[in-house]
């Protein structure tokens, strides 16, 4: 949308691993300094390591362009692979061919060796890259270790790589797999960008899209970029291709430190960079202290007579804008209170929800497609309560003192960038300010999931949603998938991913848990 009007030629912060977009910081130049000296030196095993986007698919990616014309490449990255499905992977990937081998692994073994030896008397070298390495199960990392023992009396015969995240150190750490921890000899932890490499990463990816000189990042936006990213070049790349699209809408070339920070607001971790309240919010934070202090002080003055209204702030149960009481001598008491509470019992949330979900669906018959409702429940961390879409369910995080312990609910409509809208007893709407939410959230949420009558295959898994519906929103949510409608080997991975960051089973599969998730998270 916006490449035509910046003077792009292309997208320069898609999340692809693009070889031509990477940028050689510090740590960066050394992890493909320790890769290429393995591989050429034929160390064998070699375990590169990073967070989540550090970088560690592009780099892969890249270390193949530097590698010699006689070295012979296998690269793979999906890692959720048994041991023979992973020999029959190699083999293709040096081109060997699947043949239909009616024996055991020892065929493939055979066949990858007999390659090998070939090709190392010809003066060659051979590497294999496997990438998101974590994901393997100690069998198939076992195999690999196997994989090594194919060596002359003085030479390696295939240098393997493990590229993956943080786990992969502990998952070679176990008993089991000792003899193979034993064997990497080069090893190296992939750090996030210094904030003096922001402004170079930023500027590369520019250059390399085409955009020249006519795009410019301001001082600002690149300290609010780091601030955000914490020098992740996934998260980089996320907001800035958002800031390009608002200075896209406002028809500047210069993206501001605003721009950026109206982006920040779109994303699952603007609340874990900005827990409470940022700089921008401040100036409020020290009206509110003014306000509550003062208030205070009133209530003093005015005597005893008000506490009940002074607890019922403190509680959270009014927000500070609402009507104060006037300093009266005589307050008569506000009738129905209880009904008009934002904090819902157990069957007033449910039913609220219910409804809710049925304004939203329409007058659609459960029996006509649909199915059934589910009512399904997540602990979920407060940052991504952001990427919710649907209404729901979020238990309070302390019951209050006069509901005797019982569970006590707020009923959240929708998000809002101040915060949301939550549903009151009397079935009104009202704002909350993200603090609120903040203070109050106790990780146990809850919403209506429809799920079909009709039978699904195994692709799909008994996902409300189809192929292309699960990789749209996959895609929207920063992972590496195109929508193409096929559920591919890359669709399988980036479910896993997604699988694993936020706590499900991880087995690549849409079942009726993964696609809850994703259906909440579909506008």
């Amino acid at each position: 949308m916006y490449t035509t009007f910046l003077g792009f030629k292309e997208k320069p912060f898609n999340l692809t691993p693009d070889p031509r977009y990477l940028f050689l910081s510090r740590y960066h130049k050394e992890a493909l300094d320790h890769l290429l000296y393995a591989i050429n030196e034929r160390k064998g095993f070699v375990a590169i390591t990073g967070g989540i986007g550090a970088g560690k698919t592009t780099l892969c990616r890249t270390l193949l362009s530097y590698l010699k014309p006689s070295t012979k490449s296998a690269l793979i990255f999906n890692s959720f692979v048994s041991d023979r499905e992973l020999l029959e992977t190699v083999m293709q990937e040096f081109g060997l061919g699947v043949k239909p081998f009616s024996g055991g692994k020892k065929e493939y073994i055979d066949a990858i060796n007999s390659f090998l030896l070939k090709n190392f008397s010809r003066g060659g070298n051979a590497v294999l890259i496997i990438d998101e390495a974590q994901n393997l199960s100690p069998g198939t990392l076992e195999q690999i270790r196997m994989l090594s023992n194919l060596e002359t009396e003085k030479e390696k015969l295939i240098q393997i790589v493990l590229a993956g995240q943080t786990e992969l150190k502990e998952l070679l750490a176990i008993p089991s797999l000792r003899q193979l921890d034993e064997r990497i000899t080069v090893r190296y932890e992939l750090r996030p960008l210094d904030r003096s490499d922001v402004k170079g990463y930023v500027e590369h990816r520019v250059g390399v899209g085409g955009g020249g000189g006519n795009v410019r990042f301001a001082r600002g936006a690149l300290k609010e970029i780091y601030q955000y990213s914490h020098g992740n070049p996934r998260r980089i790349n996320a907001v800035c291709d958002r800031a390009l699209l608002v200075a896209y809408v406002k028809g500047k070339q210069t993206v501001s430190r605003g721009m950026v920070r109206d982006s920040v607001d779109d994303f699952r971790s603007n609340i874990m960079v900005d827990p409470l309240l940022t700089g921008r919010s401040r100036r409020g934070l020290d009206f509110v202290t003014v306000l509550m202090v003062f208030l205070i002080m009133a209530a003093g003055l005015a005597g005893w007579n008000f506490r009940n209204h002074f607890a019922d702030l403190l509680l959270g149960e009014h927000e500070i804008a609402a009507v104060m009481p006037k300093f009266t001598s005589h307050m008569p008491p506000r009738p129905q209170r209880e009904q008009t509470t934002i904090f819902l019992d157990e069957k007033t949330s449910l039913a609220g929800l219910y409804q809710l979900y049925k304004d939203a669906a329409g007058e659609v018959s459960l029996e006509a497609g649909i199915g059934h409702l589910t009512l399904v429940s997540f602990m979920v961390d407060p940052e991504y309560y952001v990427m919710f879409k649907k209404p729901f369910r979020l238990v309070l995080s302390d019951p209050l003192p006069a509901s005797s312990g019982s569970p006590r609910y707020l009923l959240i409509c929708k998000v809002t960038k101040k915060g949301g809208t939550v549903l009151d007893a009397g079935g009104d709407e009202r704002s909350v300010s993200r603090e609120f939410l903040l203070k109050h959230w106790g990780r146990h949420v809850s919403w209506f999931y429809p799920t079909s009558s009709e039978p699904r295959d195994s692709v799909r898994a008994r996902s409300a949603l189809d192929v292309f519906e699960v990789q749209k929103v996959l895609n929207k949510l920063g992972y590496l998938v195109n929508p193409t409608g096929a559920y591919d080997k890359s669709t399988v991975l980036e479910v896993a991913k997604f699988q694993k960051d936020f706590g499900l089973v991880v087995d690549g599969i849409v079942g009726a848990r993964t696609g809850s998730l994703l259906y909440q998270m579909t506008d």
